[in-house]
């Protein structure tokens, strides 16, 4: 079958940056040109994000032969994500792509992080892809005259679907995608995970009851991500105290191993143990003054995006981070992932073991302290 201009626009950048589309991403391809809604399931790293953002770029230069001299800007795509972390990390994926095929398209976000000022600047001139949190979004639903806003929008993609379903997040979701539906009954809905069992059910709640099965796909990757894991323990099991231990025993142990990776995350289960493995390693390691930083919510927003910018570029040793980095954040010089304690579920476990060889056919490597 020939190739749409879209689509070999896509294929010419594609072959151009020396890749190949994987089978789950030429089938999300065709669903989204047919017009489909549907639910994406591809391990983390292998590259969920360009499986839908290069359809919706392909019908966009379908429904536009003279798109690079497109001038006037509307909203037409929402790509709801759970983190703030997260958006910024799509931005540059998206962005990206935009400039390799010369669309002339701009990528806001829409988050807590953002002042009143930059917010009303994209009411007046919207971005075409808006990448927004789901408490963001109910904000605006607050302003006067949204409908207006989004009465061009023609997809909504929600990223990391399992992060927000079964929670009260994930009402609010629910609730927006509802509201939106009602604008434009013809809305495209499209769902990312990497690590989701109850693929049915999860597509049946992101899409809603009026969504016909036929209009509505669940698109599974075959490809299986190998993740290594190693324990660290004492020599002496028997002198792990009962309570009150948060792994600094082990610090001897643990550092050797960042000493010898380029990039670790250490992954803790609360902000007061980040910043006691920050002050441990401060004390006891002098010598790494500048290359360890922590991330947590509770941060300051500059001090977050310091920490992401360093992280892109290879310049910290380590970052000690709760949940904050968790999500599908493309940090590709993180060599190593480090979990203390047990992690709130053995999926959480495997996404946060993703953020090392966070690439496709990379393997994923983490130790586990306990």
């Amino acid at each position: 079958m020939a190739l749409t201009k879209g689509e070999k626009v896509i294929s010419d950048w594609i072959a151009a940056n020396g890749w190949e589309l994987a089978d789950f991403q030429r089938d999300t391809m065709a669903a989204y040109l047919a017009g489909k809604s549907g639910l994406l399931n591809a391990p983390t790293g292998s590259g969920k994000t360009y499986a839908l953002f290069l359809p919706i770029l392909a019908k966009f230069i379908n429904d536009n032969p003279d798109y690079q001299n497109q001038k006037k800007s509307k909203l037409r795509i929402l790509w709801i994500t759970p983190l703030r972390a997260l958006t910024k990390d799509i931005q540059r994926n998206l962005i990206n792509a935009c400039n390799g095929m010369n669309i002339p398209w701009k990528i806001g976000i829409r988050t807590g992080d953002m002042s009143a000022k930059e917010k009303n600047a994209q009411i007046k001139e919207a971005p075409e892809v808006l990448l927004i949190t789901p408490e963001s979004l109910h904000l605006f639903f607050a302003q006067k005259d949204h409908e207006e806003m989004f009465k061009n929008l023609e997809a909504i993609v929600v990223d990391e679907w399992h992060e927000l379903l079964s929670t009260k997040r994930g009402v609010a979701t629910e609730l927006g995608l509802a509201h939106m539906r009602t604008l434009n009954p013809d809305l495209l809905v499209w769902g990312i995970s990497a690590t989701i069992g109850n693929l049915e059910q999860a597509l049946q709640t992101l899409i809603g009851t009026k969504f016909h099965p036929d209009k509505a796909v669940i698109i599974r990757s075959t490809i299986i991500k190998k993740v290594e894991v190693e324990s660290i323990l004492p020599d002496h099991i028997e002198k792990l105290p009962w309570a009150g231990y948060l792994g600094i025993n082990l610090l001897d142990k643990v550092m050797p191993i960042i000493m010898k990776s380029k990039t670790t995350l250490l992954f803790t289960n609360t902000r007061s143990q980040t910043e006691i493995w920050f002050r441990f390693v401060s004390e006891n390691y002098p010598e790494l003054a500048g290359q360890v930083a922590l991330h947590h919510g509770s941060l300051d927003r500059e001090i977050r995006a310091w920490v992401e910018e360093n992280l892109h570029l290879g310049k910290l040793k380590l970052v000690i981070c709760t949940s904050s980095l968790d999500l599908g954040v493309d940090f590709r010089p993180v060599e190593t992932v480090i979990q203390v304690g047990s992690a709130k579920s053995i999926s959480r476990f495997l996404q946060r073991a993703g953020r090392s060889g966070h690439r496709p056919g990379a393997v994923s490597k983490i130790y586990f302290v306990p």
